[in-house]
């Protein structure tokens, strides 16, 4: 090596040759300054922080549902139940449950219940069969909302059967007017009915016989007068002869 030695390395070379050889061995060391390492070091420290995922605060999740998603159940149970991970915030409007049918009727039976982490919501009695829909909200022990859905199927149908509208009706009944009154029994003669017909055309029949009555005495009297004019009418003729 030439001449000073290099910066951070020991030199060996004498620099007299007439001096000894702990005299000639020189050692230069030198000291760099902290401050740019601190620095250097911080920056990485920084950028380890950034690039490094923090860990998110989860919220509270679905462990398990009865009946289960995508799952198939015989009948429409009488209640739908939510299991999650973590006790939730319960209050008005915090929890809300929607289950609705194939047609999109809602088959909730009143509000969702919640005691500690499960929820529990009671469904309707009678029910069709089909694909069902839910639909949860809750708010998590950290008091942020969440919410999914999932669905179900249910293979038998629990609605009341109808009414068979095919039976014959009975055959309807007489009616007092449809009733056949017995016929009328003839009156026999000279029973009072027919007296009392007799005594409504009685003015009648004697006005008749007064009318002809008079009638007859006026024709009468004309024709007497008529005989007794031709008569006198005679005798003038015989005394003019």
């Amino acid at each position: 090596m030439r001449g000073a030695a290099r910066e951070g390395r020991v030199s060996t070379q004498p620099a007299h040759t007439g001096d000894s050889y702990a005299d000639q061995v020189h050692i230069t060391v030198r000291r760099f300054p902290a401050a740019p390492f601190v620095l250097a070091a911080s920056v990485l420290a920084a950028v380890l922080m950034l690039v490094t995922p923090l860990p998110a605060s989860a919220h509270d999740s679905l462990q398990s549902s009865s009946p289960a998603a995508d799952s198939t159940v015989p009948t429409l149970p009488a209640e739908l139940t939510l299991t999650f991970s973590a006790g939730l915030v319960d209050g008005k409007g915090a929890t809300e449950v929607v289950v609705t049918d194939a047609a999109g009727n809602s088959v909730t039976d009143g509000p969702a219940t919640v005691d500690g982490a499960t929820v529990t919501q009671p469904l309707v009695s009678e029910a069709d069969a089909g694909v069902y829909r839910v639909i949860w909200k809750v708010v998590s022990s950290d008091g942020h909302p969440t919410s999914e859905e999932f669905s179900f199927t249910v293979a038998t149908s629990t609605l009341a059967e109808p009414t068979a509208a095919t039976t014959a009706d009975p055959a309807p009944s007489e009616t007092p007017s449809a009733v056949q009154s017995p016929p009328a029994t003839a009156t026999p003669e000279g029973t009072p009915a027919d007296g009392d017909a007799f005594l409504r055309v009685l003015p009648w029949i004697i006005g008749a016989v007064i009318v002809a009555g008079l009638g007859g005495a006026i024709v009468a009297t004309m024709v007497r007068r008529a005989r007794r004019r031709g008569t006198a009418s005679d005798s003038d003729d015989a005394s003019a002869r």
